[in-house]
């Protein structure tokens, strides 16, 4: 086997490796990434549900038989048509039935991989009203309905850092990165990069709706272990929504590349129990954010 061959072969068995390793790692932490970490982030809300199943149980399958199937292809080439076997080569110069396999399998494809993703997005983008059924979750096995949202929140990006208001009580701050050492000295436990000054906090088993803005620049909302990722426009509010049934903080990062410090505007959101919550609304909102949240950290721990 030349050289060049082997190459193809190794190539081959390495794209085909991945997709043959179980979907999830095999040491994960809810609500941020781990070392090591291949799947995704644990799923606490219906959205994350819908992700997760329609990832392991159709696109991680179609995935895989398109590796094994390039993998086979690239073999029978290497065997059937090196040029020990093939001294003279073919003057073939096209093939009707191939060209016409080729161009539509993918599009049957797509299409099997297009239909139910389609659910799973409008699962993102609708609100629920206690009614309907998430077509992701009912696509891939059983009935999920969540109640309509009873918490409004606004968020809003800027260069760099996250605004939140909570539209229905009228108040507002911001939250913004720590740095190493001011994460050293207040809060080492949390990650870093990712770790904040004030969390965005909400109660748990709550479907929360999120109006997401921009101040100046293109940013983007993204929470992994809630399945959400919006963009934030200026002058314009796309809508969201989630709702964690499992306390908690959760972290994400702005996720449209808004300028020098993009990497460094991440999101926490902190899921408390209600009576936990109605005590850091009632003191946050009259002004003592600081107040409400070292009660509510001492009431955690």
């Amino acid at each position: 086997m030349t050289g060049f061959s082997f190459r193809l072969v190794t190539a081959s068995l390495f794209a085909a490796f991945p997709a043959l390793m179980p979907a999830a790692a095999s040491a994960q932490q809810a609500g941020q990434p781990v070392p090591g970490q291949i799947g995704f982030q644990p799923s606490v809300t219906p959205i994350m549900d819908s992700v997760i199943a329609f990832h392991d149980n159709l696109l991680m399958w179609v995935i895989t038989a398109i590796v094994l199937v390039v993998l086979v292809l690239l073999i029978v080439v290497i065997v059937r048509f090196n040029q020990n076997a093939n001294p003279t080569p073919s003057k073939v110069t096209h093939n009707t039935l191939v060209e016409v396999v080729w161009t539509v399998f993918p599009v049957l494809v797509l299409f099997v991989i297009a239909i139910p993703s389609f659910g799973v997005l409008a699962d993102q983008e609708t609100v629920p009203d206690g009614e309907r059924t998430y077509l992701g979750a009912q696509i891939f096995g059983g009935e999920v309905v969540v109640p309509e949202p009873t918490l409004t929140i606004k968020a809003t990006g800027y260069q760099w850092y996250w605004g939140y208001e909570y539209m229905d009580d009228e108040f507002d701050y911001v939250s913004i990165m720590l740095n190493e050492e001011q994460r050293a000295a207040n809060k080492p436990d949390q990650p870093r990069l990712l770790a904040v000054d004030n969390e965005l906090v909400v109660p748990v088993n709550t479907t929360v709706r999120v109006l997401v803005t921009a101040a100046d620049v293109l940013h983007a909302f993204a929470v992994p272990s809630f399945g959400i990722k919006v963009d934030a426009v200026t002058s314009r509010n796309n809508e969201t929504w989630f709702n964690a049934r499992e306390t908690g903080i959760y972290y994400g990062q702005c996720s449209e590349l808004c300028g020098k410090d993009h990497a460094f505007m991440p999101i926490a959101v902190r899921v408390v129990e209600q009576d936990q919550y109605d005590a850091w609304l009632a003191a946050a909102s009259e002004g003592d954010l600081a107040g409400a949240n070292a009660t509510l950290l001492a009431s955690i721990e």
